[in-house]
């Protein structure tokens, strides 16, 4: 039975608000495996999804054994994962995350590091290089850089966030770690002034990233809480164009540990770690279900953003997805 047209906007988990059936995405398969290492960070931002601070410790620090079950699992079942990804937080706030990085590279995992490349990241220098040697381009770290503009960044992160991270970028570019960055729409500028002014800056410091591969500089849109967008629905698909096979929840999960709880859980992805109707189990193979479009960000950044979280796929390789720390 359909349901009385009271309820609000994404309330509701089958149905929307004008008593539709809601959109939902299967897992085709799953691609990448993201672990949030805690949601502690060095700095607190004017708009943070996830709203990580230096006092936010919601989602637990995650341990090495927190994350050996998962890939274990992803070896035995022989998942098609590939890609395992790290966010936050700041995963270098963890103590524990040079030990999870190693533990998971040793696998034969690709690894990617979201990281504001703060003081955090640059009091594991030594771990750092150790592991680039070693890994090589398997082991990626993202930079988050909002805007290529000091002040539209600095806005966002704090008085003096963008040479302190920019400094930790031209480290790693100069000590040959695989480095990509991420920036988003905060301007309101177009896509090619925005990587052209991106492409000036890191030149200008001799960081060589090519700023027109959506891969090495991921633009991301945003995810405003005040924002109103409509509910999808399985019209929408054709509607859109977009295929349910393009959004993230298609490809990916995420795993957290909850604050005092026994062990980590699954959700659904790696934008909605608070809302419990994304929680889909303690396994991954509990988590092999359809996800129902029912939060705003499900609209405005993956279905209308047209972002899932990802990184376009380059010439002849499959797409390989990131997020926004």
């Amino acid at each position: 039975m359909n349901p009385r047209p009271q309820f609000q906007k994404f309330e509701l988990l089958h149905w929307t608000a004008k008593g539709e059936q809601r959109a939902s995405v299967p897992l085709r398969k799953l691609e990448t495996l993201w672990f949030n290492t805690g949601t502690l960070c060095n700095i607190t931002c004017a708009n943070c999804y996830i709203e990580s601070s230096p006092r936010n410790d919601r989602l637990d620090y995650l341990s090495p054994d927190d994350v050996k079950p998962y890939l274990d699992e992803i070896e035995r079942d022989r998942l098609p994962t590939r890609l395992i990804g790290f966010t936050g937080g700041e995963p270098f706030m963890n103590a524990n995350f040079p030990a999870i990085l190693e533990e998971t590279l040793s696998r034969g995992f690709e690894t990617l590091t979201l990281t504001n490349a703060m003081r955090p990241m640059m009091r594991r220098t030594v771990v750092i290089i150790k592991l680039a040697k070693r890994y090589g381009q398997a082991m990626r770290l993202r930079v988050s850089l909002d805007d290529f503009r000091e002040g539209v960044h600095d806005q966002e992160r704090g008085r003096g966030s963008f040479a302190t991270s920019l400094t930790g970028l031209k480290w790693l570019s100069d000590a040959g770690v695989s480095v990509e960055v991420a920036g988003r729409f905060l301007s309101g500028d177009e896509e090619e002034d925005i990587r052209a002014g991106f492409a000036a800056v890191l030149s200008t410091h001799g960081i060589e990233i090519d700023c027109a591969d959506p891969r090495q500089l991921l633009l991301l849109p945003e995810m405003s809480p005040v924002s109103d967008p409509p509910e999808i629905t399985p019209s929408c698909w054709s509607i859109l164009g977009v295929s349910p096979d393009g959004i993230m929840c298609s490809n990916a999960r995420m795993v957290v540990r909850r604050k005092d709880t026994e062990g980590p859980v699954v959700l659904a992805c790696t934008l909605l770690p608070y809302d419990a109707r994304f929680e889909l189990g303690r396994t991954l193979a509990e988590a092999n279900t359809p996800v129902h479009l029912a939060h705003k960000y499900c609209s405005t950044f993956c279905v209308l953003g047209g972002a899932s979280c990802g990184s376009a796929r380059r010439d002849g390789e499959e797409a390989v997805p990131g997020v926004l720390p």
